[in-house]
Order: C-alpha cells, then sequence, then structure tokens
C-alpha cells in the first residue's frame, strides 16, 4: 500500500502550523544532535522514531532539483524560499545545534563514566521504535518481512565490521564525506561510525584539530554532495515503493540493535600509523567491541542492571508516548 498523503496535504498541513508546532520540531531536531553526539547512534534513526523522516527527506530533495537551481541562478530570493520547506529545515538545524552545543559535554560524559546506562536507554528507544514504526504498514507479506529482513542483516553485519585502510587522496575524502552524510540520515547507521569504517576519522578529527580546512573543504563537499542526491532517491523510493522502503529502514533499526546493546567488551583500538592510540577528549577510540551479557557477580553488578532495564523502559514508554502526541496531532490538523 503506498502513501495516501499527497503533495498538496502536506504543504497545506505544512501551511497551518504554528510556532509551537516549529518548537516542536526544533526540539525533535534537539532529540536528532543528541543521538549524532553518541557514536553509533544515528540522527535519521531519531527523525524516523519522531515522524518527520519523510519531510525531513522531501526538503532537503528540493535543492537538487530544477526549480531550485533555476530560482537559485537567477537570485530569486522569494521564490527560493516559496519552494524550500524552509521554516521547518531552519528548526532542524537550530535544534541540531541547540543539542549539540548544551548536551555534548554531558552525552560524552556519560559515554565514558555511565555507558550501560547510557546505551540501555538508547536500547529502549530503538527498539520501541521498531515496533512503532512497523505500524506505518498496515499489511504486512512476504515480500515486506524480506525486505525487512536484508535491512536487519545488513544493519548488523555494517555495525560489527572492522575498518579498513584506504588512501587519502581527494577523490576518496569526497566519496568519504558523501557516504558519511548518507549513513547519518538512515536510520541505524551512523555517518562517523561510517568514516571508522572508511579508515577516515582519525584523518577528519586531525583535520579539525589542525584547521586543514582544505581537507575539511573536501569533506564538506562531498557530504553536501551525497546528501542531496541520496535525498533524491530515498524521496523517489519513499514515493514509489513506500511499504518495502519503510520496512527496510525498520530492518536497519533493528539490526542495529546489535551497536546499542549495553553490555560490550572493547577488543580493538584505534591507532595511528606509528601503532600509537588515537584519542578523543583524552579516552582511546574503540574501533571493535563484542557484546555479552551483563554481570551479576554482585550487589553493584545487581543494582546497575535494575538502573538499566528501568533506562531502557524509560526510553521504551518515551517512544510510546510521543506516538500517541503524534497522532493526536495528526488529528488536530485534520492530517
Amino acid at each position: 500500500m503506498q502513501s495516501t498523503i499527497t503533495k498538496t496535504d502536506a504543504s497545506s498541513a505544512r501551511a497551518r502550523r504554528t510556532l509551537k508546532d516549529y518548537v516542536g520540531i526544533m526540539l525533535r531536531g534537539v532529540a536528532m544532535g543528541a543521538s549524532d553526539i553518541v557514536p553509533g547512534v544515528s540522527g535519521g534513526t531519531m527523525a524516523f522514531i519522531l515522524g518527520i523522516y519523510e519531510e525531513l527527506i522531501d526538503s532537503i530533495r528540493v535543492i537538487g532539483q530544477r526549480d531550485f537551481w533555476r530560482a537559485l541562478l537567477k537570485l530569486q530570493i522569494k521564490e527560493i524560499l516559496r519552494i524550500v520547506n524552509w521554516p521547518f529545515l531552519v528548526s532542524v538545524a537550530l535544534g541540531i545545534l541547540i543539542a549539540i552545543i548544551t548536551l555534548s559535554r554531558g552525552l560524552e560524559w556519560l559515554l565514558i563514566n555511565q555507558p550501560v546506562l547510557l546505551w540501555s536507554f538508547f536500547f529502549g528507544l530503538v527498539l520501541a521504535s521498531v515496533f512503532t514504526v512497523s505500524k506505518r504498514i498496515p499489511r504486512w507479506n512476504a515480500r515486506l518481512l524480506l525486505a525487512l529482513l536484508l535491512g536487519a542483516v545488513g544493519a548488523y553485519l555494517l555495525v560489527g565490521a572492522v575498518p579498513t585502510q584506504t588512501p587519502e587522496t581527494w577523490w576518496f575524502l569526497v566519496l568519504s564525506g558523501a557516504v558519511a552524510i548518507c549513513a547519518m540520515i538512515l536510520p541505524g547507521i551512523s555517518g562517523a561510525f561510517i568514516l571508522v569504517l572508511l579508515g577516515k576519522y582519525q584523518y577528519v578529527l586531525s583535520a579539525v584539530n589542525q584547521r586543514d580546512f582544505l581537507t575539511l573543504a573536501l569533506v564538506a563537499g562531498g557530504a553536501v554532495i551525497g546528501l542531496v542526491s541520496f535525498a533524491q532517491v530515498l524521496g523517489w523510493l519513499f514515493k514509489r515503493y513506500h511499504d518495502v522502503t519503510v520496512a527496510v529502514l525498520t530492518g536497519l533499526m533493528l539490526g542495529s540493535l546489535r551497536k546499542v546493546w549495553p553490555w560490550k567488551l572493547d577488543v580493538e583500538w584505534l591507532r595511528d600509523s606509528a601503532g600509537q592510540f588515537v584519542l578523543s577528549h583524552g579516552e582511546p577510540i574503540v574501533i571493535q567491541q563484542r557484546n555479552v551479557l551483563p554481570n551479576l557477580g554482585g550487589s553493584a553488578d545487581l543494582t546497575q542492571l535494575a538502573l538499566a532495564v528501568g533506562l531502557a523502559l524509560v526510553g521504551f514508554g518515551a517512544i510510546l508516548l510521543l506516538e500517541q502526541l503524534a497522532n493526536r496531532q495528526e488529528k488536530a490538523h485534520g492530517a
């Protein structure tokens, strides 16, 4: 079954948005930004969970289309603003920026000092999202289940992959930026993790620290190309094969549960050409982990397990609550 929301319906719904609606969209952007801060968690996952994923893809997709570029070349500002869903994009971008500025320090502290509790919360979020997002498909069949399985297996294998050695030429930096940004808008796959797999996380991190603007420009240029190009593909898939696309993306989130499992054992760290550990905020960057069962050897372990389960349930319940609020909002707007 294809999506029943037409372009006219979507435009009409956007026209009825109030300041309160855009504040809500900004808060969803905050959730996306918070997710992107945590390695292995994708902002695309949060966009999908919070119900703004398809609009985000469609809004980015416009930037690569002929009408936008014709207006841009003619410097028709009013026409550009009419074509682009700019209030939505500005709200999302502002939320992401707020999250990066205000939450990065706290989330990084939790990631270093309380990783089990942080991952437990995200595990509950993603697990609940698998159930809620799957409801967008009114009737499952063998083809859709196969699409979900392929997405799940693909994500499961990808998040467990080992980084490779790759060239540092200009074209590969552009390619790395393009692939990483595509992963970032895919639910279940982290753009930073893709850079690690491509062997370019340390290189880009070093470029940031050393103000290597040429390298950063190549990666950023690739990211822009990848984002706009991939949005065309995703937008087309949603319009032509809506349910299959949702099934694959749901599978990606299901497979990514391997990455957000709370109890992990570090087995390999990122090293430079001299064999020294590469540090981020004073800690070695882990590039490979093995999921393990929680340790139940003492009272402290049992306390941590209880807290972890509690936070997972909080995350799970938060998604169910957000789904109910989103449904009420849709009914209020007549969607």
